[in-house]
């Protein structure tokens, strides 16, 4: 059966033997995760081994009628998906800030440029990735070292977002999905649609992501294309309507049916496959 591990955020990197990786931090441990042809591979490098991050699972062949029969089609060809959630709320709401205004594949090259100049290196069976910096670090660094990377526009609201996480980082990360998210709007520079990916990242509960964000619209497009998209109105309202209506009254749907479409547009796979990537 086949396996499709989500690689959306920007920590991922495929190295050239065809394997994933990335560095995530779990409470006061730092571990290394690896996909490949066996599955997901855990490894805890350095501190504690208390926390371990934690996946979610999606099976897209079991979606309701009411999403239409292209899309579930072309989902259910994904298997079973998939997501290690993101166990650091930090790194969550970084990478939803270095995600605000450009697309995906630059806000993927700005993220791993942040972490390599500024976070720590983590290496583990040959492999080396980066975690971002700490908020106490990124709070100590000057004007220069955020426009060095190309943050500068995003220096402000990386600043706001550390002072808030030591604030109230710990007492956060115990929301819910849809309170927490209401939660990070507090922070300066930090919209609904910051907030609710950032939400979504670190809880792995995808009915809170915001459903009009351009990807979901454009992958949804790609897999059915004949269904009448209401794509016309750029602000993405009118999509966000249809697509919930899709997904129908069940919030287990909706996350299904929104980390299924993303994990479509960017995904790496256990067995053999064509299609994209």
């Amino acid at each position: 059966m086949t396996t499709t591990m989500t690689t959306d955020h920007p920590a991922w990197i495929e190295d050239p033997g065809g394997a994933w990786a990335r560095a995530v931090r779990a409470g006061e441990g730092t571990w290394m995760a690896t996909f490949g042809p066996t599955g997901l591979v855990l490894t805890c490098v350095e501190g504690s081994d208390d926390i371990k991050p934690h996946t979610t699972e999606a099976a897209p062949a079991a979606l309701p009628q009411s999403v239409p029969a292209e899309l579930r089609a072309g989902l259910a060809d994904l298997g079973t998906v998939v997501r290690l959630a993101n166990p650091s709320l930090w790194d969550a709401v970084t990478t939803a800030i270095l995600r605000q205004i450009v697309r995906a594949p630059q806000a993927r090259v700005l993220y791993q440029r942040w972490s390599r100049s500024h976070g720590t290196s983590v290496t583990a069976n040959g492999l080396t990735r980066h975690v971002v910096p700490s908020p106490e670090y990124v709070l100590g660094l000057d004007d220069e070292a955020f426009a060095a990377v190309g943050a500068k526009l995003h220096r402000p609201k990386l600043r706001a977002a550390a002072a808030a996480i030591l604030a109230h980082g710990d007492e956060w990360a115990q929301l819910s999905p849809a309170p927490l998210a209401a939660a990070l709007t507090t922070i300066s520079g930090i919209g609904p649609w910051t907030a609710h990916a950032a939400a979504a990242d670190f809880t792995g509960d995808f009915t809170v992501y915001p459903h009009s964000d351009l990807a979901v619209r454009t992958w949804a497009a790609k897999i059915a294309p004949s269904q009448d998209w209401p794509l016309a109105d750029k602000t993405g309202r009118s999509f966000e309507k249809h697509w919930r209506r899709q997904a129908g009254p069940a919030p287990a749907d909706l996350h299904t049916l929104t980390l299924t479409t993303l994990t479509w547009g960017s995904h790496a796979r256990t067995a053999e496959h064509v299609g994209p990537r």
